[in-house]
């Protein structure tokens, strides 16, 4: 079968594809015929070796896919035969090699697919979809007025929708250009913020009545997390799951003890008990199969691709999710 393969670090043309034996599903396991794998920007920085930790090499990369159970494990239930799953790898004992076409994953992290949701779709559910709905439920927007950073990304166009639905009380998008600003609008945001340009927070601050937002999902930080602290309500929050780009000082954080201002940290796989995965991806999947969730296409591209997908995201170029067809 086909692999995407980094052996060294680099820029996008440092992945290869290669041929490697087709994997056998082990007893209380599922092998999925890949139909769609998630690209994350996160992989983006891997590959790079920009990441908090850097991985082992040679790896294949790839958290997360979608497709067909083809082959059953012993002990597994003869019913998962021909399903529809999701392969949420990044849950897993063998977290990578999505980019790929056959993953093997624990039958009981394998969750099914309504008909009506295309594998595309539920790959962008997983790692961003289970990132804002647990960014949502660490620090519920109902009644409040939220900041969403990155509003247009794969994280924040979902978030944005799930503090509508959650009953935020006014929605303010911010992302960097015309065309993902009007994205963010008709997504559900009430107002939206280009962060290219300087005084951005002070008009956040206005069009939340003068004194700020309630709470900042803050999903790019580096300078931004500064920035966001100018458009901040007093005893407001930040809720930084930016990927260890950390850039407040010992300033801002006195800042932030005067106006009695809260930083919570977010990391999501310390949140994922087998459970809460399987119900937390079938919400979402149930949702989007109802219209309830409309999921942005940041691009397609077929697995020999790979490259491309990410030269994509690290020009900053993809409005949604992107991803690989196997």
């Amino acid at each position: 079968m086909r692999a995407i393969q980094l052996s060294r670090f680099g820029g996008p043309d440092v992945l290869e594809i290669v041929e490697v034996p087709k994997p056998g599903p082990q007893a209380g396991e599922v092998l999925v015929r890949v139909h769609a794998a998630g690209v994350n920007f996160f992989e983006v920085l891997m590959r790079a070796d920009r990441y908090a930790v850097t991985p082992q090499l040679p790896m294949f990369l790839g958290v997360e896919a979608t497709g067909i159970v083809e082959a059953l494990g012993q002990g597994v239930d003869a019913s998962l035969l021909g399903a529809r799953v999701a392969a949420p790898l990044f849950a897993s004992s063998r977290p990578f090699g999505g980019y790929a076409d056959y993953v093997t994953i624990d039958a009981s992290l394998a969750v099914p697919l309504p008909d009506a949701l295309s594998f595309e779709d539920a790959t962008a559910l997983m790692v961003q979809g289970l990132t804002a709905l647990h960014l949502s439920r660490q620090s519920p927007p109902s009644a409040k007025s939220v900041l969403v950073a990155a509003a247009a990304g794969g994280v924040g166009s979902l978030l944005v929708q799930l503090a509508r639905r959650q009953g935020a009380g006014l929605v303010f998008a911010a992302a960097g250009s015309k065309a993902k600003l009007e994205l963010a609008l008709s997504l559900g945001a009430d107002a939206a913020v280009d962060y290219s340009n300087a005084d951005w927070p002070g008009r956040v601050r206005e069009a939340a009545g003068g004194a700020g937002v309630d709470i900042v999902y803050d999903i790019v930080g580096g300078p931004l997390t500064a920035a966001a602290l100018e458009a901040l309500a007093p005893c407001g929050e930040v809720v930084f799951a930016a990927l260890g780009r950390y850039a407040l000082g010992a300033p801002e954080m006195e800042t932030m003890i005067g106006r009695n201002q809260s930083l919570r940290g977010f990391a999501l796989l310390p949140l994922l008990s087998a459970d809460v995965l399987r119900a937390s991806l079938s919400e979402l999947f149930d949702l989007a199969a109802g219209g309830e969730l409309v999921m942005t296409k940041g691009g397609s591209f077929p697995l020999d691709q790979a490259s491309q997908a990410h030269r994509l995201l690290e020009e900053r170029g993809a409005t949604g999710k992107v991803v690989l067809i196997a």
